[in-house]
């Protein structure tokens, strides 16, 4: 696992978050969510959002949403402002949900990535997903394939606990 190079905080998003992850939202994304969109994500029940804040002004430097049915877990957004990337900003969050997924007994995490994103793609092999399937023109701007990725839990996984690089808050 990386050493975290930036200093964050990981908490809970709440809506005092929200001006800023729609701005992240927009530099990170071709079709981002609107802040409208990310509002009634707060209020989902089956839904937990965790920002990263620099220690040092409080700026949310990135941001990740996972949405939990019944035993299953869907990784919705992963995104880090462009200068904070490479800095174990992303995987202090994946690391919050792959603890909390362990810790409630979840059968797997899942998400898509960009077929082109290979950094997503090695960070999330770093965690423990691996390509499961492919959805073809899954995103438009440009228009490309999704690579699904999942993480499997099982028996082994309970009571192994994995570094939570960084994280200070690991309870959705």
């Amino acid at each position: 696992m990386e050493h975290l190079k930036k200093k964050v905080r990981i908490v809970p998003m709440t809506h005092e978050h929200l001006d800023e992850v729609a701005a992240l939202e927009r530099i990170c994304f071709s079709d981002p969510w609107s802040r409208n969109m990310l509002a009634e994500e707060l209020d989902n029940a089956v839904s937990a959002y965790l920002v990263a804040l620099d220690t040092e002004d409080g700026s949310v430097v990135g941001y990740a949403g996972l949405m939990v049915i019944v035993d299953e877990g869907y990784i919705t957004n992963v995104a880090v402002r462009p200068e904070s990337r490479r800095a174990g900003v992303a995987g202090a969050l994946l690391d919050v949900f792959v603890d909390f997924a362990k810790g409630n007994s979840l059968a797997f995490l899942t998400l898509e990535v960009r077929a082109s994103n290979y950094g997503a793609i090695a960070l999330y092999g770093s965690r423990g997903f691996r390509g499961v399937g492919r959805r073809e023109n899954y995103y438009e701007h440009p228009k490309e394939d999704a690579i699904i990725m999942t993480r499997e839990f099982g028996d082994e996984d309970a009571g192994d606990e994995a570094s939570n690089g960084g994280a200070t808050e690991k309870s959705l």
